[in-house]
C-alpha cells in the first residue's frame, strides 16, 4: 500500500469487495429466511436482520478501523497486505463464526460439532438454548461494552470533546484511578437488586456472576494489550515491520470485534444470520482501514470516534435492560447507526466552521 497512488482512487473504489460481499451476504440472508420461514415475509425479516447486523458492526467498529490504521501506517507494505488478507479471514471466520459457536457450546454444554449441527438442523432447539442463556450473555456482554465505552471517556489525554458539557465534566474525574470500574460495579449492583426484586435471587446471582466475568475479561484484554504494547516498544523494528505487529493487531481486532459479536445476540440467536451480518460489516471495516491508511484522513472527521463509543455505551445499557424486558431490535440496531450519522454531520459542520474562521483570519 502506498499513499502516493491514493489520490488516483475514488472513495467508492476502496469498497469494491465490501459491495460484492454485501450482495452475496444479503442474497444468502434472503435464501436462509425463505428456507426456514417458507414465506416472503420470513425472507424479508432475515434480510432486515442481516442488514441491521452489518450496520451495527460497522457503527461499532469505526474505532477498530482507526486503531488499525494508526498501527498499519508504520508497518511494511508486505505485512500491511498480510494483515488485510489473513487478518480479515481470522476476523470473519474466527470471531464471527467460531466465537458465537463457542458461546452456544458453553450455554448448551455440548461439543462444537453438535452445536453446529443443532444450529443447522434444529433452529428451534438452538433458539431455546440461546433464550435460556440470554441473561448471562446480556450481563457479560453489557458489562464488557460498558467498560469499552467508559474507558474512552475517562481518559485524561482526551482533549477533543463532542458533547462538551458532559465530556469535559467526565474528563475532570479521569485522573481518579479505577473510577470507571467503580461506576460499572455500582451499575451492576443496582441492576442485580432490580432483577432480584422482579425475578428472584437466582436470576440476580446469575446476572451478577456473568457481569463480573465480563468485567474481568475486559481487564484481562487490557493487561494483554499492555504487555504486547510494551513488547512492541522494546522490539521496535521487528514489531512494526513483521510478525510482532501482525499478532498485536490481531489481538486488538479480536477485542474490538467482541462487542459487535455480543451485541449481535440482542438481534438474533441464529449463528448463520450473525455470521453473515457481521461478516458483511467486517468487510466494510477492512475497506475503511485501507482508505484511512492510504489517504491519511483520520483527522478529517473528529467526532466519528465519539459517536461510535456513545453507540457502544447505549448498547451496553440496552443489553442490561433486556434482562428485564424486551426492546425492539430496530431500536438496538439502528440507534448506533443514527449516532454515527450525527457524529459525521457534526464533524463536517466543525470542518466547515473551522475553514470559514481560517479564511476570515487570513
Amino acid at each position: 500500500m502506498s499513499s502516493t497512488d491514493a489520490p488516483q482512487r475514488s472513495s467508492l473504489s476502496y469498497f469494491t469487495w465490501a459491495f460484492i460481499v454485501t450482495a452475496i451476504g444479503l442474497g444468502l440472508g434472503l435464501w436462509l429466511g425463505f428456507s426456514t420461514e417458507h414465506t416472503f415475509a420470513g425472507a424479508m425479516k432475515v434480510f432486515f436482520i442481516v442488514s441491521v447486523l452489518a450496520v451495527l458492526e460497522i457503527s461499532l467498529s469505526f474505532d477498530n478501523a482507526i486503531v488499525n490504521a494508526n498501527k498499519l501506517k508504520d508497518m511494511t507494505p508486505v505485512w500491511q497486505q498480510r494483515f488485510l488478507t489473513w487478518g480479515i479471514l481470522i476476523a470473519v471466520f474466527g470471531m464471527r463464526i467460531v466465537f458465537p459457536l463457542l458461546i452456544v457450546v458453553i450455554a448448551a454444554n455440548v461439543g462444537p460439532w453438535s452445536a453446529l449441527v443443532m444450529a443447522a438442523s434444529q433452529p428451534e432447539e438452538y433458539s431455546r438454548i440461546m433464550m435460556e442463556a440470554h441473561l448471562p450473555i446480556a450481563a457479560f456482554g453489557g458489562t464488557f461494552l460498558m467498560m469499552v465505552a467508559l474507558s474512552f471517556f475517562f481518559d485524561h489525554e482526551k482533549d477533543v470533546h463532542w458533547v462538551r458539557w458532559l465530556e469535559e465534566k467526565v474528563s475532570t474525574y479521569s485522573s481518579v484511578k479505577g473510577i470507571e470500574i467503580a461506576f460499572v460495579l455500582v451499575v451492576m449492583l443496582a441492576f442485580s437488586k432490580v432483577i432480584e426484586g422482579q425475578k428472584g435471587a437466582a436470576y440476580a446471582t446469575t446476572f451478577f456472576h456473568a457481569a463480573i466475568w465480563g468485567l474481568l475479561t475486559f481487564l484481562l484484554v487490557e493487561v494483554l494489550g499492555g504487555v504486547l504494547d510494551r513488547s512492541q516498544q522494546t522490539l521496535t523494528g521487528a514489531a512494526q515491520g513483521g510478525l510482532g505487529a501482525f499478532l498485536y493487531l490481531e489481538v486488538l481486532d479480536a477485542s474490538f470485534s467482541f462487542d459487535g459479536v455480543i451485541g449481535a445476540f440482542a438481534l438474533s440467536s441464529n449463528l448463520f444470520i450473525i455470521a453473515i451480518g457481521l461478516g458483511i460489516g467486517a468487510m466494510y471495516v477492512r475497506s475503511m482501514t485501507i482508505m484511512l491508511v492510504e489517504r491519511g484522513t483520520l483527522a478529517q472527521y473528529r467526532y466519528l470516534e465519539h459517536g461510535a463509543f456513545y453507540a457502544i455505551l447505549i448498547l451496553s445499557v440496552i443489553m442490561y435492560v433486556q434482562t428485564l424486558f424486551h426492546i425492539p431490535e430496530v431500536i438496538t440496531g439502528l440507534g448506533g447507526a443514527t449516532l454515527i450519522g450525527i457524529a459525521l454531520w457534526s464533524s463536517n459542520r466543525w470542518n466547515r466552521t473551522n475553514a470559514a474562521e481560517q479564511s476570515v483570519g487570513e
